[in-house]
Parts: structure tokens; sequence; C-alpha cells
């Protein structure tokens, strides 16, 4: 399913805060996104969610946007070994070695030397507006990917009134319960994957893959000290995912559907679109409330 956000960077929306597709389309037009220059190392914009679309993809309250990133890719080996051969150079020419004031004036002039050379890496970043239920989800495993995601969404529209998303029961402690008594939260079960914490100094880590959680080894290190930090959950046997103690939730993937089944009976890609965006809202919203009640409902906001 083309429209299947993979990781799960989940953000509150300040209660009643909500804007049209037509005024989000209207505030990301000013910024499309263009062609990183020779002068700079990255240009970001704003690029249509799905072939075809404008800037703005939405059925009812639910909206998709993208923001697109070219980056200039200079391998730092290279950068480096440039770097030494212009430092030799200029010891010679002044008969001592250069220090480090006039080194990091020549590494500025060797990455603008190489800049017009280097490769462009080129990549797409979805996030979902959810006014229905509250939330603004960005698909990026990295929460630093996602925060500068939401910075150039809030700097264009004005305002972005969102939080991250924020529970009673911390995930770590409800995820080392689970482990700890061989229980499961309503609406999943707990896969054969997990990673623990040493909550001391050492920060030691124990990971488990594809390997029985139902052990005494398990219940040895969590009666240890060690708390656990991730591990892997089914949802409701339509989902599969990894739990974080971050709550991001990662590896999403769909069981019961393959691409094959999903295109099936689809008239174009946009009809296909159409019915994965649809797919996507409804079964991640669901799994979202799920979730939030199983780590004992959201924390009201402060």
């Amino acid at each position: 399913m083309s429209t299947w956000f993979k990781n799960l960077q989940i953000y509150s929306l300040a209660p009643g805060w909500t804007m049209t597709a037509a005024q989000v389309e209207e505030a990301l037009a000013k910024h499309p996104l263009l062609p990183v220059n020779s002068a700079s190392m990255q240009s970001q914009g704003w690029v249509a969610p799905s072939p075809g679309a404008s800037l703005v993809y939405s059925q009812g309250k639910q909206l998709l946007i993208a923001l697109g990133i070219e980056q200039r890719m200079l391998p730092g080996s290279v950068i480096n070994q440039v770097l030494k051969q212009k430092a030799a150079e200029l010891e010679q020419q002044q008969g001592f070695a250069p220090g480090r004031k006039q080194l990091r004036d020549l590494k500025d002039l060797v990455i603008d030397e190489l800049r017009p050379r280097a490769f462009i890496r080129s990549r797409t970043v979805r996030a979902w507006l959810d006014f229905e239920h509250g939330y603004f989800i960005v698909d990026a495993s990295s929460p630093k990917l996602a925060e500068d995601l939401g910075t150039v969404l809030r700097a264009d529209l004005g305002d972005l009134p969102a939080v991250p998303l924020d529970t009673r029961d911390a995930p770590s402690a409800a995820m080392t319960a689970w482990l700890a008594t061989g229980s499961n939260p309503p609406m999943f079960l707990v896969q054969d994957d997990c990673e623990l914490l040493a909550d001391n100094p050492t920060k030691s880590t124990v990971r488990y893959v594809r390997h029985g959680l139902d052990g005494p080894e398990l219940k040895s290190l969590i009666g240890g000290g060690k708390i656990v930090t991730r591990v892997g959950l089914s949802w409701r046997e339509r989902l599969s995912l990894v739990l974080t103690d971050k709550l991001v939730v990662k590896r999403v993937r769909f069981l019961d559907v393959s691409e094959d089944d999903a295109a099936g009976g689809k008239k174009n890609d946009a009809d296909a679109f159409d019915v994965d965006f649809t797919l996507m809202t409804g079964e991640l919203s669901l799994l979202i409330a799920d979730l939030v009640a199983a780590l004992g409902g959201a924390k009201a906001a402060q």
C-alpha cells in the first residue's frame, strides 16, 4: 500500500485547532521544493504527496502533505583527503604546520571547492494531519527528522500547536510489566522481539530477535533492574509494529492484505491512492486509539 506509513512519530494537536485543505495548500504553495543550487548544501520545500496531486491530498478532515529534501553529499573521507593535501601545501609555503584556525578556514574552502561536484540525494518525508482525532503524524524513524518537518510546517502555516503524544503510563514501564508478567495489552499480542536496557551507568543492552520472551532468563533480567525499551507487537491480527520507550511506532506492516490484493479492482492510480489513504487513516487512527488506551490514556495537556 503506497500510502502506509512505516513509522509513526505522533503529536497531539491543540484541542479545536484546525485548518482547511485550501488554507494549508495556500500556505505550502509559498514554499515549494526548489533544486539545490551550487552554493548550498541543502534545499527543502513542499512537494505533491501523491503523483498528479496538489501539495495537499485530503479526505474530509484527513490531510496528507510531503516535505521534499535535496542534499549535497560530501563524504567525510573525501573532505579529509583533500584537506590533508591542502594543509601539506600550506605548510610547505609558510614553513610551519597550520594552526587550528587555519585548518578550520582551510576546511571551509575545501567544502566550497568540492560542493559543486557533490552528488545529490533526494528524499520525501510525509506527514498526516488528522483533524478528526487531533493528531499530527510524521512518517520518520528519526525524531529529529520529524521535528525538522514540524519546524518548516510551523513556519509556513504561521502556527502548529502540536506536542509529542504523552500517556499516563510510561511506555517503558508498561512494556516492562507486560514482559515481566507474560501479559498482553488489550488488542495487542507481544511478539518475539524486544530490547532491554540496564538502568545503571553501564547502560548495557540486551536484544531478543525472533526469540521466545516467556522464559526465566528474560524475567531474571527484568528482576535484575533492566527495563524494556522496545517490543514487537501485533495489533488485532492486522498490523505488526515495534513500540519504543519514546512512544514511537516503527516498522509498521499490514499483515493480511498484500500489495496485489490491495490493488485488485481499482481502476487507476488515483482510485488506488484514494482507497489506500482511506484504509491507512482508518486503521492507523484505530491503532493509535488502542495504543493510547493500553498505556493508560492520554495525559492531559499542561
